[in-house]
């Protein structure tokens, strides 16, 4: 077993958002001495606890798939077992065409097994289209293409720009246009592999779905917020011994250096502030572009491809209300197709979808909205209030909403969210094998293998696995990516 396998061998994690507490988690269940460098003044990276009118909140992501095991059995591994909840309600709708549709289901992110399934949300010709699918010619993916290019072939634009759009743009905040299908919905694009027409794959997908029987949650919040998850981690890192640095950005990382044992020089040296620091290992698990920085002097290649990732900034705007001055629609909340021309993306009706929000306050009433899409720059630019005005613009025009809040918070996510264009998986492929070439050097996060909890979880699990020499998890995720949101098949 290689020195990251004993209690010998010392690990330098970088980064201290969930996949850098993951990974340190998982080294010192096998043994490692562990130091964990994060530059901001907290862990967690996109995962944010907080308030809003004394009711707990998250000020980030939200929930998590709970049909990939990494993060509901990291969370119950750290204690936080009996405050696992799921969502008090899983119905959604689509704010679309002047007004709150419901969220149609038997869909694999959007794209339906029947013209049927999209009733209501479709115009009668987006219907009529869909229908054409069985009758026309194999559409041939090649080793990759754009999600919303390739359904609008087979079903149409009104699809692609009523429920596809929507769906991806909660995930990555990009274009389905530009979208990689195999990164991002890699079942549907092994159907679109396998079948000439994609309706048929799509009902193949949910027989498959239904006969396995299913019937757990599809995802998972946790009582206080999913932002307690990095804390909890980190909390059971320091209890075994491992050592968190916030404030500690790395400035320099170089191969050579001596170690605590002259006869056996470290690995690699780790410039950290006013610290240096000797390692027989180093995982990055920071964004991409500070990953180019720090690899740089010794993968050149590898940091090339990483600085070439786009990213995606969003804002969030929660807002508290007094319940007797609202009465919202059923539901967890609404997705805003970007063809309507709105300004929000998305509103979550926190309380109603989480029942331990609904019980911090019973009189509070907690609603949330996103804005930003990629390359959107010019609404990100005001300032808080005049989100919180638009947002308040968009909820009154969606739902009837013209209460005067109690309270406000905006959460800015800049450069939150990495972009999976297509051929994403190729760019992933080859930063690994270059970070392969150099001994006890591993890489993880959100911008390789899925954006979503579970996602980082397993990419940090297979970095830790790298490091002890098996290379079977890195393999299997840069062959097929975690799928970051459910897309309904069994549904």
């Amino acid at each position: 077993m290689s020195a990251t396998g004993t209690r010998t061998g010392h690990v330098v994690v970088i980064g201290a958002g969930i996949a850098g507490l993951a990974a340190a988690h998982r080294l010192l269940a096998r043994g490692a001495h562990v130091t964990v460098l994060e530059a901001a003044d907290r862990v967690g990276g996109k995962l944010l606890p907080g308030e809003i009118a004394g009711v707990r909140v998250d000020l980030g992501a939200e929930s998590m798939l709970a049909r990939r095991p990494e993060a509901v059995a990291l969370a119950r591994e750290v204690g936080l077992a009996d405050r696992l909840q799921p969502p008090a309600t899983a119905t959604a709708s689509i704010w679309t065409r002047d007004a709150l549709r419901p969220m149609p289901k038997g869909h694999v992110m959007g794209v339906p097994g029947t013209a049927a399934a999209l009733t209501g949300v479709l115009s009668d010709e987006g219907l009529a289209r869909i229908e054409r699918d069985a009758d026309l010619p194999r559409t041939e993916v090649g080793d990759d293409v754009a999600v919303g290019e390739f359904v609008a072939d087979r079903l149409g634009r009104e699809v692609v720009d009523r429920l596809v759009e929507p769906l991806l743009g909660g995930v990555y905040a990009g274009d389905a246009y530009r979208i990689s299908m195999r990164s991002a919905v890699p079942q549907l694009f092994q159907a679109a592999r396998t079948h000439t027409s994609l309706t048929e794959g799509v009902r193949e997908l949910q027989a498959k779905a239904a006969a396995s029987g299913q019937t757990s949650p599809v995802f998972m919040g946790i009582e206080g917020g999913v932002g307690t998850l990095p804390l909890a981690v980190a909390e059971s890192v320091r209890a075994r011994g491992g050592e968190i640095l916030t404030g500690t950005p790395v400035r320099e990382l170089r191969r050579g250096g001596t170690g605590g044992d002259v006869r056996a020089p470290a690995a690699w040296r780790v410039v950290a502030g006013d610290r240096v620091l000797h390692a027989d290992a180093v995982v990055v698990a920071v964004p991409a572009g500070a990953a180019a920085g720090l690899l740089r002097a010794e993968a050149p290649a590898a940091a090339a491809e990483l600085a070439a990732v786009e990213y995606a900034s969003v804002a969030l705007v929660t807002l508290a209300y007094r319940r007797a001055d609202l009465h919202l629609p059923q539901g967890s909340g609404f997705l805003v197709p970007p063809v309507d021309g709105r300004t929000i993306k998305a509103s979550t009706f926190a309380t109603q979808k989480w029942g331990w929000i609904a019980e911090e306050d019973p009189d509070v009433v907690v609603l949330r909205t996103s804005v930003g899409r990629c390359g959107e720059t010019e609404v990100l630019g005001r300032e808080d209030a005049g989100l919180v005005d638009v947002s308040r613009h968009d909820l009154r025009a969606a739902t009837g909403l013209t209460a005067t809040p109690l309270d406000t918070r905006v959460t800015r996510w800049t450069d939150g969210l990495p972009q999976y264009p297509v051929g994403h998986h190729a760019r992933v492929a080859r930063i690994r094998e270059h970070v392969a070439k150099l001994p006890g050097l591993a890489v993880c996060g959100a911008q390789y293998d899925g954006v979503g909890i579970p996602a980082c979880i397993a990419s940090a699990y297979a970095a830790v696995d790298q490091l002890g020499g098996d290379l079977n998890a890195v393999a299997e995720l840069t062959a097929n990516p975690v799928q970051s949101l459910h897309g309904g098949a069994g549904e």
